[in-house]
Order: structure tokens, then sequence, then C-alpha cells
């Protein structure tokens, strides 16, 4: 494996300028961006396609307690638009990448070997990991056939994690074309419930895209305003069908730096039962809910109230950069109600107990921060430093607990906030406290827009060793905004 690589594409961090919602997008005027060689948008049908069911992956051998798998990073042929092929990096050339399903207390090892042209690293976000399967951002695989064995002990409650490239400048390109991935941890809290199940529990993986004529994938570094195609499960603009039931949908938002503020067509109300981390303690009914990159949520949604042969449209409201076409990415994907069907599942008033906050002995102040300006040397910055891989920026003694204020210093550019090896709690969003919603329950990922402020608090046990912790909109963390914390 590399541990250092020379050839980090600094020179190919960003070329951009701030747009309207803070977000990096390409100095060009819109008219010289849309380049005679992309795809209009606008001609790619939408609702005409079938949102597919991430397959979920078997393990090659399974011995005792521990799951063996093997999968291979590599190129492939994925039917994302009508009539087209576009070329993916996808894990085992699945795209978006396979499922896998773990319990707790059951260890996973995953043989992963790199056949793709580009180093990469395995990281499994929000999972609770020593430091050797952590995936970090210098730990890489060789390109042309390195390989790692990924060991992940599964000793944390139930929890909606996902896998990515975590290659450092290489994360963004290698996420963006499809090097990401489920992976679904269970226990015997969430199992006694009797929620939603089998074929009516759904994950869905919801990013964007931007695509050339012949439609292979358009990449351009924090390229938000040319990215108008959205994907959900890997194609543009879905239905899927639907019974006149309840059903439990895990929402992933796998983009690199859009953030979605979703709702229904019709406004009704959804349920929330849980964040990043698992299962909330009380179900939460809402008409919207705001995810930022690498955030997750569980929802569920009863479509007995609707007679068969209803539409819905799942909508997102996010504001996106001036000029934003919301005709294009206001819109995700639609429920058909196709039939009616029995239904014995529940959402219970209590979820799930989490323990008490410990009383916490340190404190510390985070400020996130990034170059406005545009230009190729543009970069971002954690308390005033860019990422260097060598460097300690936060020593933390085994077993403490800890209260982070992270601040975004920026005008105008939105960031979030996610840590390797703990989930934390949110305690105060812009000094007020957090009672409820997507905020509440154990989070791993956070969004602090320009000039916000969130405190969290951690406890740093189960492991030693150096993690990072960074903004989790790609771009961002390939421009240096990210760093070590060891805990000793």
């Amino acid at each position: 494996m590399i541990q250092r690589r020379s050839f980090l594409k600094a020179g190919a961090v960003v070329s951009g300028a701030i747009g309207g919602a803070g977000l990096l997008v390409p100095a060009l005027s819109p008219t010289a961006t849309a380049a005679a060689t992309d795809l209009d948008p606008t001609t790619i049908p939408q609702f005409q396609q079938k949102m597919p069911v991430p397959p979920v992956l078997k393990p090659t051998s399974v011995s005792g307690t521990t799951s063996y798998y093997d999968v291979t990073m590599k190129e492939a042929n994925a039917q994302i638009l009508p009539g087209k092929l576009t070329r993916v990096r996808a894990y085992n050339g699945v795209f978006p990448g396979p499922v896998i399903k773990a319990e707790s207390g059951q260890r996973v090892v995953v043989r992963q070997t790199n056949a793709l042209g580009v180093p990469v690293s395995v990281h499994l976000h929000g999972a609770h990991v020593p430091e050797s399967s952590d995936g970090s951002p210098m730990d890489v695989l060789a390109p042309g056939g390195g390989t790692k064995t990924y060991t992940y002990p599964n000793d944390q409650p139930h929890a909606n994690l996902w896998f990515h490239d975590h290659a450092h400048h290489e994360e963004s390109e290698n996420v963006f074309r499809g090097l990401t991935g489920f992976y679904l941890l269970t226990d015997s809290v969430e199992k006694n419930l009797n929620l939603p199940s089998g074929s009516y529990d759904v994950p869905i993986a919801i990013r964007d895209a931007r695509f050339h004529d012949a439609g292979q994938f358009a990449y351009t570094m924090g390229d938000i305003a040319g990215r108008t195609v959205i994907l959900a499960n890997g194609k543009p603009w879905p239905y899927f069908e639907v019974a006149a039931r309840k059903y439990r949908f895990r929402l992933y938002n796998t983009a690199n730096v859009r953030f979605f503020t979703l709702k229904l067509s019709d406004g009704s109300p959804f349920t929330q039962i849980g964040t990043d981390g698992g299962l909330l303690e009380k179900p939460y009914t809402t008409t919207s809910l705001a995810l930022s990159p690498g955030e997750r949520a569980d929802i569920v949604i009863d479509f007995s109230k609707y007679p068969v042969g209803t539409t819905l449209v799942v909508e997102n409201t996010e504001p996106g950069p001036p000029g934003t076409p919301m005709d294009l990415v206001g819109k995700v994907m639609q429920f058909r109600v196709t039939r009616t069907a029995t239904d014995t599942s529940t959402v219970p008033a209590t979820l799930r107990t989490l323990p008490a906050l410990p009383a916490a002995t340190v404190q510390r102040n985070i400020e996130l921060l990034m170059d406005e300006t545009g230009g190729e040397h543009a970069q971002a910055y954690i308390n005033g430093k860019i990422y260097e891989m060598d460097r300690i920026d936060t020593e933390i003694q085994y077993g403490a607990t800890e209260i982070w204020t992270v601040h975004n210093a920026n005008a105008r550019a939105p960031h979030n906030f996610h840590m390797h090896l703990v989930q934390f709690r949110v305690l105060e969003r812009n000094g007020q406290p957090v009672v409820s919603g997507n905020d509440s329950g154990l989070k791993d990922t956070v969004s602090v827009k320009a000039g916000e402020t969130v405190k969290i608090q951690a406890t740093f046990t189960g492991y030693r060793g150096t993690y990072v912790y960074h903004c989790h909109m790609f771009d961002h963390a390939a421009m240096g905004m990210m760093a070590n914390f060891r805990v000793v």
C-alpha cells in the first residue's frame, strides 16, 4: 500500500468562484460552461425509469461469528441514461454500490482489491473501527491490483453506514464516478421492533451528476452549477412503485457538495425514525428533511391514505447558485401507488433509549473556513491550517468526553462536519438546544452552513490511534479542510 503520494493533484484542487449558495462553481460563464459536448439534462425524461433496489452482497464464506467478503473496485458500464452506457468506478462494478448487511457483535472482514487506475482508500463511514481499518486518506491501495483487508468488529449499535473512497485528492472524483456502497448494521433493539421490513425497507442514495453528450460522467471539481441531473439509486428522476401501506426508506446523501431538503409534493407529513447513528428515541413527524453530503436519515411513509393510481413526487427545495434550474434539481423521484397490501408493521412511540450524556471534561473550538475568491490556488482550512498527513492537530485522552464547538467562518460557503471513529450528539445549533429532528439522536455528520455554529459532544473510547475529522463536502476536504486527531 502507498502511504504517501508525491503525485497529489494540488494544481487541480479547484478552478472556480463562489456561487450564490456559497458553493464552488466553475469560473466560466453559464454559456461557456454549457459546452457543446454537454448533455442537455432537459432531454432526459423524468419519472420514466424504474428505481432499482441495490443488490445485497453475499459473503464468500462464513466462519463462526465472522462473514468474509471479496470486493473488487473496477470500471464497468452502467445503464444510467436511457439508451446510453456510462463508464463508472464501482465496487464489484455495481452502480450504485451493493449493500452489505451486518449485525452488531458479528465481525465482517472485507478483502478489497483495487483494479482501477487510481489510488483508493475504503472508509466505512460512521463505523467504530480500529485505525488499521478506518480507511485513512493516505493509507491507500495502489492502482492496478493493490489489496487490503478491512476488519469491521461491529461493536456498536445498529446504524445506517456506508462505504466510499477516501484517498486524499482522489476522493472527490472517485465518489462522483461511483465508489459508494451501503452498509446496514442491525441489532436486537432494531430487530425487535415491528418496523416495515423486507421489500418494504428500501435504501436510497440521492446525488447529483453531469454528463457529456455520449453519456459519460462530466467531472469538474466543485461543479454544483453544472450537476443538474438528480439520481436516486443511480437513475435520473426515477419512479418507484409502492403498495398502499407503510414503507421504511433509508435515505443517503451521497453527493459531493449538494445539500438536499426533501418534501412530498402534496406537502403531507412523514415520520423520521432515525439519523446517521440509528434510530431516534422517539419518532418525529415532519414535512421536510434536510441532508448535507454524507448525512443519512431513516423515514417511514404511510401510503395507505392514498388511492391506487396516486403519484407523489419527492421534491428538493434546497436553493442552489443563482440560475439553478429548479425544474431539474427541484425534483428527485416519483412514488406510484400501484396496489393494496396487508400491513402489520408499526412505528412504536418509543424506538430506543440512548445513554445519558456523561459530563464533558474538555472543550474545543473548531473553525471551518475556505477561500471564497476562487482560483486554482484556493484552499480550505480547519483552524487556519490545511491538512497535513503527519501533523497531529488534536490529541485526546482515551475515554475522554469532549464538547467541540464547530463554527463556519465563511460568509457564503456552507460546510458540514464529520468525525471518524465516534458517533456524537448535537447539543446546540446557533445557541439553541437540539431537542428533536435530524440533529437529534446519534450523528457522525452535521450541517454547518455559512455563519452557523454547532456544539457537539463525543466520548472517545474503544480504540486508540490516529483518525481524521473534516468537512464531508468531498471537494472541500480535497482542498485541505481536514485534520488529524490521535486518541492516546
